[in-house]
């Protein structure tokens, strides 16, 4: 890997990742037309760890909630009357609603990294995926606010978000899309995907760090790895700000229609033998 391709890999991620539109699908299709074994221990690596440059990002650009949930969450575990404020059951709905995927995980760890790695398993699932976020757009009421949020709430978004596993769902899609279907608003969905995206994706790069740090020195190096989450981070910045403000006023139509596309466009691409599966 060169410089340039890190720069790209990285702009890639932090723009995609909290686009309902699946960021490790779009990486995985990149990498492959760079040239690069999908299934190898270093790119399987690299491609969780960049993800961390997003998720800090995402804590910058939310540090006046994270400022206000904490503390309420850490004074509500010794105060009965702080438990009434709406931070400490939030805070709950984070935590709970991160459990699954951290357990589903580390039980399917070597599938997540080999045979899920597929492209046709990515096309299948952008297109697949797209049904359930159009269905969730189209019966959402949106009644339902950030207040409102619940410990089920969380396990079910949190259970859904475990899809995200399969390149090509999309984490934020999957849990945006649980989200609508609990009539919670888009902001409110979207807020709360980002909030799980902290300790699952905070986990899985450190994680992928500890275990895999000398296949990724001897492969993609570790400068373009840290390259590649710098500019993740800087993307996705500005990409959180974006989407906020975008889904306040509009629905999920735009990213369907381009997910299907992409969808469809990969599985021609696979099928003429343009690009091979992994």
């Amino acid at each position: 890997m060169n410089i340039f391709e890190a720069v790209l890999l990285g702009a890639v991620e932090g723009f995609t990742e909290f686009l309902p539109v699946s960021s490790t699908g779009h990486l995985t299709i990149l990498e492959k037309l760079l040239g690069y074994e999908l299934d190898d221990p270093d790119i399987t690596a690299f491609t969780v760890i960049i993800q961390s440059g997003a998720v800090l990002a995402t804590i910058l650009f939310l540090r006046k909630d994270i400022a206000r949930i904490v503390p309420a969450w850490f004074r509500g575990l010794f105060s009965a009357a702080a438990r009434t404020d709406p931070g400490y059951r939030f805070g709950w709905a984070v935590i709970l609603g991160s459990l699954p995927i951290v357990i589903v995980a580390l039980l399917f760890k070597d599938t997540i990294e080999t045979t899920l790695r597929s492209l046709w398993v990515v096309a299948g699932a952008l297109i697949v995926w797209s049904g359930a976020m159009a269905f969730a757009d189209h019966a959402a009421t949106q009644a339902r606010h950030e207040n409102d949020v619940t410990w089920k709430d969380s396990l079910i978004i949190g259970t859904v978000q475990c899809l995200a596993l399969i390149p090509g769902v999309s984490r934020s899609g999957a849990t945006m899309s649980a989200g609508l279907l609990r009539d919670l608003d888009r902001v409110t969905v979207t807020k709360l995907s980002f909030f799980l995206s902290i300790p699952a994706l905070l986990g899985a790069s450190l994680l992928q760090g500890v275990e895999e740090a000398g296949n990724i020195a001897d492969g993609v190096g570790w400068t373009n790895t840290l390259v590649a989450t710098a500019v993740s981070f800087v993307v996705a910045y500005f990409s959180v700000s974006w989407l906020l403000r975008f889904i306040a006023r509009h629905s999920y139509s735009i990213f369907i229609v381009y997910r299907v596309a992409l969808g469809l466009l990969l599985i021609v691409l696979l099928a003429t033998g343009v690009i091979e599966a992994q």
